[in-house]
């Protein structure tokens, strides 16, 4: 049975630069950097980098999603944007996001909130979805 993500790993093809957007921009914390990778941590998640020059960039919605307190939205936003980071897509749904591309063209976001928040939100509002199932 599967009982946690244990890490999660981004193909980049320049580790030097990527290591930079991971710990200056966003601030994740660096364990070990090699030539071909790193590990960082997020308080206690695994984050890797592995370089793999066949690398490109996925054009469909998938992203990756990292949590900010209401108090840090702003400023971790305003960092961001600083770097010159490009954004991919407006914020549509609830809570503050905010969806940008790394240098190797991962999406990512910040977000402000949580699934129990997301699912409150959806059963006050559920006419918007079409054919739901709930499972809690």
């Amino acid at each position: 049975m599967i009982t946690d993500i244990n890490h999660i790993t981004l193909a980049v093809k320049d580790i030097h630069r990527a290591f930079d957007f991971y710990k200056n921009v966003l601030g994740f914390k660096p364990l070990v950097k090699w030539d071909k990778g790193a590990y960082f941590v997020i308080n206690d998640f695994w984050f890797c980098l592995n370089v793999d020059e066949k690398r490109i960039a996925n054009p469909c919605y998938t992203h990756y999603a990292f949590s900010v307190s209401k108090e840090n939205f702003n400023a971790m936003r305003a960092k961001i944007l600083a770097a010159k980071v490009p954004l991919f897509k407006e914020n549509t749904s609830p809570g503050d996001s905010l969806y940008f591309l790394d240098p190797d063209g991962h999406k990512l976001e910040i977000h402000v909130g949580n699934v129990q928040e997301r699912i409150n939100i959806k059963k006050q509002d559920s006419g918007n979805w079409q054919n739901v199932q709930w499972f809690l």
